[in-house]
Formats: C-alpha cells, structure tokens, sequence
C-alpha cells in the first residue's frame, strides 16, 4: 500500500540539507508518495509538520543546527526535538528527526549523511502492526 510521506528540510545550510535529503529518499520505497517543503530554519520544522499532520503517513525533519557563541544552539535543538517528539506521540504517526547538531560546519559536512537513518527509522516504524 502506498504511504505518503513528507520531509521538512530546513534550508539554512544549504549543502547540508541537501545531502540529508539525498540521503534520506534512498530509503524511502519508489512506490510511495513523497513531498518535501523547505522551511528557512530547524524552528519551522514542527510547526510545519503539525499543519500538515493529518495529510501524510510519515515524516522526515531534516536540518542542521551548528553551535555558536551563545546558548542559542542548545534551545533551538532542545524545543525542535521536542516539539517533534510531542507531534509524533500525539499523532501516533512516525517522524523522523534527522536534525543533526553539531559543534562546527566540519562536523555537519560529515553527519549529511544522517537522513538515511531518519528515514529508516520511519520506514521500521510504519511496518509494525
């Protein structure tokens, strides 16, 4: 049976949502429906996915948050894994974080990657009955 699938990327880091994109449609089946909308930062993700909640099987949140000089780093990743983990239980429907943090661009440039594993995760999850 068809799924329907939608990834949030955040956009900030351009090349680092790129490769978690290109990462993740790996492992999502050919068969199913996919969407992706870009949002301008790892914030935008949940709300997002919450406005779409109702439209689609599963979900991907893509996106790349690097620390910086000040705390922001910590409440940005802490309120997105959240928010995301609160859609998830409430809906009852699979989302994948594939939000990496990082301390620098080195690190994201080597963690692109990570999509996959988002997307793997849903997939397990959407198979259990």
């Amino acid at each position: 049976m068809k799924k329907k699938y939608l990834i949030v990327a955040a956009d900030y880091y351009k090349d680092i949502a790129k490769g978690l994109i290109e990462s993740s449609l790996k492992w999502i089946p050919k068969s199913n429906i996919v969407k992706i909308i870009r949002v301008p930062g790892v914030f935008e993700i949940p709300v997002t996915i919450s406005k779409n909640i109702r439209k689609y099987d599963a979900f991907l949140a893509l996106g790349c948050v690097i620390k910086g000089q000040t705390p922001h780093f910590d409440f940005i990743s802490q309120a997105s894994t959240t928010a995301i983990m609160d859609l998830s239980v409430l809906s009852k429907k699979p989302i994948g974080n594939g939000i990496i943090t990082c301390l620098n661009m080195k690190q994201a440039k080597l963690r692109r990657k990570k999509g996959a594993e988002a997307a793997h995760a849903v997939n397990s999850v959407l198979s259990q009955k």
